[in-house]
């Protein structure tokens, strides 16, 4: 049997950005999006249950036989660290595990577009990084944090669960909160750091109208806070922030977050043109004074995509088929994918060759 650290090691030489443990299966690795089953041995009930005895916090430990379901982390000094989920099926444990690279990357290295280290230094406001799981939201928000980090003076506190990228202070002063072991939960969490001197907040996802109403009151009061969200683009989630909320509320939510949003960053991972890899194709919708008036107004909230595409030249903002555009034309993507993961394909497919018309500002 191979132990959980010369599974993980593996997976860390492959390259896999998830490891899958469970019983009467080899491990099964996730490598550049396909899942790959490995050469290793099948695994026992047995070595999940070990495996998840030394992964658990000694507190946790004592819990396993009523445990159904645990997010945390899990490090390998000097190796890397992953992000784990521990939790019950078919009456035995399985262990999923998604590597964290040590060294955060740079908004350049991620080819996110530039408009993106604008976005990372304002001083006041929402920022919303949305997208699928595993679409790299994380990372996204890593590179934006390591900007501040790196260009200003601030106190950022961020509140995971669990932590995945460790910030080491550099210009700013980074505080890093766990739920479960540094605090309860995200609402309690970000209520209390709103005493704790912050200029920057990160609040690792909005599960709940508590925590979406104390993130939209801490961006009034002149915070910039960070959150992510799983939904697809920005007219998703303007939907979802405000469904948080019953009826009556909800004129009032759009009104705070129209005040206060400054951008959302929604993103797809698109496998590279050489095949090893994946870039992301990135929508950005930067808050215009026209994008204001569509949050504020249900009947136009419709309207925002095509008002995304209109400020690309003047505010930087991009739809997801004009990020694709740009890749393609890089030659970081095929035309093949470029196609099959646009919103209108069709008029992408035109743009590509070389026709363009008024309804085609790109």
């Amino acid at each position: 049997m191979a132990t959980l650290n010369e599974i993980l090691e593996k997976a860390l030489a492959l390259g896999a950005s998830d490891i899958h443990l469970r019983m009467k299966t080899v491990p099964i690795f996730r490598i550049q999006g396909k899942l790959i089953k490995t050469n290793l041995p099948e695994l026992s009930g047995a070595d999940i249950f070990e495996f998840a005895k030394t992964i658990l916090p000694i507190e946790k430990k004592k819990e396993i036989p009523i445990l159904k379901n645990y997010d945390t982390s899990y490090s390998i000094p000097g190796v890397g660290r992953f992000r784990v989920n521990i939790f019950k099926q078919r009456n035995t444990f399985a262990i999923v595990m998604r590597t964290i690279p040590t060294k955060i990357p740079t908004i350049d290295k991620l080819n996110l577009p530039n408009i993106i280290r604008k976005i990372s230094l304002e001083h006041r406001g929402l920022v919303l990084v949305t997208g699928t799981t595993g679409s790299g939201k994380s990372t996204t928000l890593a590179a934006m944090l390591n900007e501040v980090n790196e260009k200003d003076s601030r106190v950022v506190i961020t509140i995971e669960d669990p932590i995945e990228f460790l910030h080491r202070d550099k210009k700013s002063i980074f505080y890093q909160r766990e739920i479960g072991t540094d605090a309860e939960d995200f609402f309690s969490a970000l209520k209390a750091s709103l005493r704790e001197d912050p200029d920057v907040i990160l609040v690792g996802e909005m599960r709940d109208p508590e925590t979406v109403r104390t993130a939209l009151d801490a961006a009034e009061t002149g915070h910039l806070v960070f959150s992510t969200l799983h939904t697809l683009d920005a007219k998703e989630t303007i939907y979802r922030i405000v469904s948080f909320f019953p009826p009556y509320h909800q004129q009032a939510v759009r009104y705070q977050l129209a005040s206060v949003l400054k951008a959302t960053i929604s993103q797809r991972l698109i496998p590279k043109a050489e095949g090893k890899g994946r870039v992301p194709a990135v929508e950005v919708m930067t808050v215009s004074g026209s994008i204001k008036e569509r949050i504020l107004n249900p009947e136009l909230t419709e309207e925002i995509p095509s008002f995304i595409e209109k400020g690309k030249e003047t505010y930087g903002s991009q739809t997801f088929d004009q990020s694709l555009h740009e890749l393609w034309k890089k030659g970081l993507i095929t035309r093949e994918n470029a196609l099959k993961y646009a919103t209108r394909a069709d008029d992408l497919k035109l743009r590509m060759e070389g026709i363009t018309s008024g309804e085609l500002k790109f």
